[in-house]
């Protein structure tokens, strides 16, 4: 009589459902800032795994410069953005193949599709970058947001990473390095907008495609980088929690 309980109850046992909480501590493990405890001193193969290893290195690089190559030598707006589509296209069948996880190459292979049929419904090649400056504004929008509402975003990530989710907020000195890590961020998208902003303006799609590619990964790898740095200083005596809650 006993025995068809005790399956019940060891079921009911192993379903854990996650807390809000964990949920976002878990997607902040995810992100690039979290591929690295902030206990920890980033290493030239934490960066490397931050920004997807070499894989994602090549995916967030190849469709960009199969267009710049393309459209330099041919002008020819069509083939400039078949070609990245072809490209993330191949990524998804060899993450399949692997049995690795597709989407990131999903997701990779939707930007670049939102852009070729922006290029090619508008007939400018420019606007095949136009997707690229609207996420780099709306990032803006999201952190200066989150440093008005004094929750910078890189506080909120850290705290989640090393299980103090509201505690820095009381700590003055952690507060004041997150605050400058997140402007260190509005900074690198406002850069980029600076930068590719009046090319887009001036219909240069040769240097717009020139300034991502140098603006994009080298960029963003050199700023987790600086971001972890700063962060170690603040949270580096706080025990990690992420991997007692994975």
């Amino acid at each position: 009589m006993n025995e068809p309980q005790e399956p019940r109850e060891s079921a009911g046992e192993s379903v854990a459902t996650p807390t809000f909480s964990e949920t976002l501590a878990a997607a902040a493990r995810k992100a690039g800032i979290g591929q690295v405890t902030p206990g920890e001193t980033p290493t030239a193969a934490s960066l490397v795994r931050a920004i997807g290893g070499i894989r994602g290195l090549v995916e967030s690089v190849l469709p960009g410069l199969a267009f710049l190559v393309i459209y330099t030598f041919s002008g020819l707006l069509l083939p400039s953005v078949i070609a990245p589509l072809a490209v993330s296209v191949v990524f998804i069948v060899v993450r399949a193949i692997t049995r690795s996880p597709v989407m990131p190459a999903i997701a990779g292979f939707i930007g670049v599709a939102l852009s070729a049929i922006l290029a090619l419904t508008t007939g400018k090649a420019e606007d095949n970058f136009l997707p690229g400056l609207i996420i780099n504004s709306i990032s803006i929008v999201v952190l200066l947001a989150s440093v008005i509402a004094r929750w910078p975003l890189i506080g909120i990530i850290a705290g989640l990473l090393t299980g103090d989710a509201i505690g820095w907020r009381a700590d003055k000195a952690k507060f004041r390095i997150v605050t400058v890590a997140t402007w260190c961020w509005v900074g690198l998208f406002a850069l980029r907008l600076g930068v590719q902003g009046p090319l887009y303006l001036s219909g240069q799609p040769e240097l717009l495609a020139s300034t991502k590619l140098i603006m994009g990964v080298p960029l963003y790898a050199g700023m987790l980088w600086v971001t972890w740095l700063l962060v170690r200083t603040a949270f580096g005596h706080v025990r990690p929690a992420s991997r007692a809650s994975a």
